[in-house]
C-alpha cells in the first residue's frame, strides 16, 4: 500500500517555488503539487493569505500520504532583488535545490483608460508581472540542475501571435507586461536549453476568481460609466462615487444603504465647494442607488459578453489552470513544448487587422507642415537613433514645420540638435514630462504630433548576465517611458478639459509615432538572438493595439498611435530613408482612416 501511494506522488522530492501563491490560481497550483508529493515554497506580499494556504497545503499533504514540506515567505515582493535573493538563500539551506519555478505573481493594475491611469500604478503593474518574472527566474535557476522547469502564467489578452494583436481596453500596462512576459519566456527557453532547463508559458483565458468578479469587471464597468456618462452626474462625480461603490458589491443591504447616503452627501459637499448645481440629498441618494444598479448591470454584461466568445460558455476554474501548470511541468510534456506559449483559453476573440508591412504612399506635394508643431523624444544616445532623430527633424523643418522640438535625457546630444528647439530632461519622470509638454502648449499653442524613438539594446547579451540596473533601464526605455509620453502627449493634444470630461476627447486630432527596437542584423541570426530581440517589441505591440482601441472605440477621438519596427527577418540593415519617409507619411495622412497601426517597415 505504501509503495502504491509513493508511486502516485509523481512529484515526490521535487522542490516547487510558486510566486503569488497566497490566493486564487497560485493557491490552486500549490495545492495540486502538494497532492502529488512535491515540497512547496509559497510566497507573497501578505501574511494572512499565506498562513491560510500553508494550513491547506499541510492538510492536503497529510491526506495524500506525503511527507513533503512547505516553506512560506510572507512580505516578499517578486520585483525586489534583495528579498528574492534572501528567499532563495533560505530555500537553499532548507532544500538544497529548486526543480520547478512557477511565475504566477500578478496584480490587476489600473483598470482605466490610459489617458487617466496612474503612472505609479502603471510602473507597479509592469514591475510585478514582468520584472518579478525576470527576478524570480534568474535568481532561482542558480539552484537548478538539468531538467529544471520554469512555467510562466501569462494571459490570453496580449498577443495570439506576433502578427495578430489582442487589445485589452483599460489594461494598457497589464497587456504590455504580459506581452513582454510571453516573449521573455521564449527567450529563456533558448537561453537555458544548453543547461537542460525548460521554459514554457501558459495563457489562461477568463478564470473564475475574485479578481475578475470583484475587481476587473466592476472597475471596467465604472470606467465605461465615467467615459460614457450617467445623467445627473458629472464624470468627476461618477469617478468619485464608483470608487466607493466598488467596495459595496458584495456587502449586505444595510451597509449599502448607509454608504449610499454617505456618497450622496459627499457629492453634495463637492458641489457646494465647487459652486456646482445643487440637488436635494434625497434625489442624490436615488441617483447614487441607480448608479450602483447600472454598475452591476454593466459588469454582468461584460462577463456575459466574454462567456459568449467561449465555445461552451464556461470560464476556466482555478483547478483547470492548476492542472495545466502541473502537466506542463512533467518531463515528457515539457520536453515536447519547451519554448512555446500554450493557450488554454478557448476564447474566440476576433481582432482588427492592425499589422502592416508598409505605410501607404502619399502625394509628396502634400508634405507641407506649415504652422505645424512637432515634438521628437529620444531615450537612446546611440549614433543610429540620434541620426534618425536628426533626419526626421530635418525633414519636418524642410517641409516648413513651424517648430520642431527635440527632447532627450542625454545633455551631450545638444550639439547635434542646435538647429532645433532642444531640451534635455528626465523622460522617466512624470512631473518633468508634463511640465515640458505644458510649456510647449503655452509657448506654441500645443503640438500636432509626437515622434518617440526608443532605441534598442544589445541582443548578444545573455539574459543571465544582465544586471538589475540594466534590466530596469530596459523596462523604462521600452515600456514605462513610452507609456508615460503617449499618455501626456495625448492629453496635451486633446481638447481642453478632456481629463476631467472624457467627452472632450471626441473628435480630437493628433498623431504619435513610436519607433521601436530594430530587428537583429546579420547574415545568420540565431534563434537565441531573435528571441532576445522580441522581449520588448513584444511589449510595444499589444500596448499599441490597446491604446488605439481606447482612443477610437471608447473615447471616440481621431488621434492615433503608430508603432514602427525597423528591420526584417533577413537580417538586413534597417533603412533610415524608410523610417523617415514612413514617419512623414503618417503625419500627413489622417490616422483614423486606417486600422493598421503596427508596421514592419523593411519586410
Amino acid at each position: 500500500m505504501e509503495t502504491q501511494v509513493l508511486r502516485s506522488l509523481k512529484f515526490r522530492d521535487k522542490v516547487v517555488v510558486i510566486t503569488g501563491s497566497g490566493t486564487g490560481i497560485g493557491q490552486a497550483i500549490a495545492k495540486k503539487y502538494a497532492e502529488n508529493g512535491a515540497h512547496i515554497v509559497i510566497m507573497g506580499r501578505r501574511k494572512e493569505p499565506l498562513d491560510d494556504t500553508l494550513g491547506l497545503l499541510l492538510e492536503t499533504m497529510k491526506n495524500a500520504g506525503s511527507d513533503a514540506k512547505v516553506k512560506s515567505f510572507p512580505g516578499v515582493d517578486v520585483s525586489n532583488d534583495v528579498s528574492i535573493d534572501e528567499m532563495y538563500r533560505e530555500i537553499g539551506q532548507e532544500f538544497g535545490k529548486v526543480d520547478i519555478i512557477v511565475n504566477n505573481a500578478g496584480i490587476s493594475g489600473p483598470v482605466k483608460a490610459f489617458t487617466n491611469a496612474s503612472y505609479k500604478e502603471f510602473k507597479e503593474c509592469v514591475a510585478i508581472h514582468l520584472t518579478g518574472t525576470f527576478c524570480a527566474t534568474t535568481h532561482g535557476i542558480r539552484m537548478m540542475q538539468a531538467g529544471g522547469k520554469i512555467i510562466t502564467v501569462s494571459t490570453f489578452f496580449t498577443e495570439e501571435n506576433k502578427f495578430e494583436q489582442r487589445p485589452y481596453r483599460f489594461r494598457a500596462p497589464y497587456t504590455s507586461a504580459q506581452g513582454s512576459k510571453n516573449r521573455l519566456s521564449e527567450a529563456l527557453a533558448w537561453e537555458l536549453a544548453e543547461a537542460g532547463y525548460r521554459s514554457i508559458a501558459t495563457n489562461p483565458g477568463p478564470v473564475h476568481s475574485d479578481r475578475i468578479y470583484k475587481t476587473v469587471y466592476p472597475k471596467a464597468a465604472a470606467e465605461f460609466l465615467r467615459i460614457g456618462g450617467f445623467q445627473g452626474l458629472s464624470s468627476l462625480e461618477i469617478e468619485k462615487a464608483t470608487k466607493s461603490l466598488l467596495d459595496l458589491l458584495d456587502k449586505p443591504e444595510p451597509r449599502i444603504r448607509d454608504e449610499i447616503s454617505r456618497i450622496a452627501n459627499e457629492i453634495l459637499e463637492f458641489r457646494r465647494n465647487s459652486n456646482s448645481e445643487r440637488q436635494e440629498p434625497s434625489s442624490l441618494v436615488t441617483l447614487v442607488s441607480e448608479l450602483l444598479r447600472k454598475l452591476r448591470e454593466i459588469a454582468e454584461k461584460i462577463q456575459s459578453n466574454t462567456s459568449k466568445m467561449i465555445v461552451d460558455g464556461e470560464f476556466l476554474t482555478q483547478d483547470d489552470v492548476a492542472n495545466m501548470v502541473l502537466n506542463l511541468s512533467e518531463d515528457r510534456i515539457s520536453k515536447l513544448i519547451n519554448g512555446r506559449i500554450v493557450p488554454n483559453d478557448r476564447v474566440f476573440y476576433p481582432v482588427k487587422p492592425l499589422v502592416g508591412t508598409a505605410v501607404l504612399e502619399v502625394n509628396q506635394q502634400r508634405l507641407n507642415f506649415l504652422n505645424k508643431v512637432f515634438v521628437i523624444t529620444i531615450t537612446s544616445n546611440a549614433e543610429k537613433e540620434l541620426e534618425r532623430a536628426f533626419r526626421i527633424a530635418t525633414e519636418l523643418s524642410t517641409a516648413q514645420a513651424r517648430q520642431v522640438i527635440v527632447l532627450s535625457r542625454n545633455p551631450t546630444d545638444m550639439a547635434r540638435f542646435k538647429a532645433f528647439h532642444y531640451h534635455s530632461i528626465d523622460l522617466s519622470d512624470e512631473r518633468s514630462v508634463r511640465m515640458i509638454f505644458e510649456t510647449v502648449k503655452t509657448k506654441f499653442g500645443g503640438f500636432d504630433a509626437l515622434i518617440h524613438i526608443t532605441g534598442e539594446y544589445d541582443y548578444n547579451l545573455s539574459l543571465l548576465s544582465v544586471e538589475r540596473w540594466q534590466w530596469d533601464l530596459w523596462v523604462d526605455n521600452f515600456i514605462n517611458i513610452p507609456g508615460l509620453i503617449v499618455k501626456e502627449a495625448v492629453n496635451i493634444m486633446a481638447s481642453p478639459g478632456a481629463i476631467e470630461n472624457p467627452a472632450s476627447y471626441r473628435g480630437s486630432h493628433g498623431c504619435i509615432v513610436i519607433i521601436g527596437p530594430d530587428s537583429p542584423v546579420g547574415n545568420k541570426v540565431s534563434g537565441l538572438v531573435r528571441a532576445r530581440s522580441e522581449i520588448f517589441r513584444g511589449a510595444l505591440r499589444p500596448y499599441t493595439a490597446t491604446v488605439n482601441q481606447e482612443l477610437r472605440d471608447v473615447l471616440g477621438s481621431k488621434m492615433c498611435v503608430y508603432l514602427l519596427l525597423p528591420g526584417n527577418i533577413a537580417g538586413s540593415n534597417p533603412s533610415t530613408e524608410s523610417v523617415t519617409g514612413s514617419v512623414t507619411k503618417l503625419l500627413t495622412e489622417p490616422g483614423y482612416l486606417s486600422s493598421q497601426v503596427i508596421f514592419y517597415l523593411d519586410e
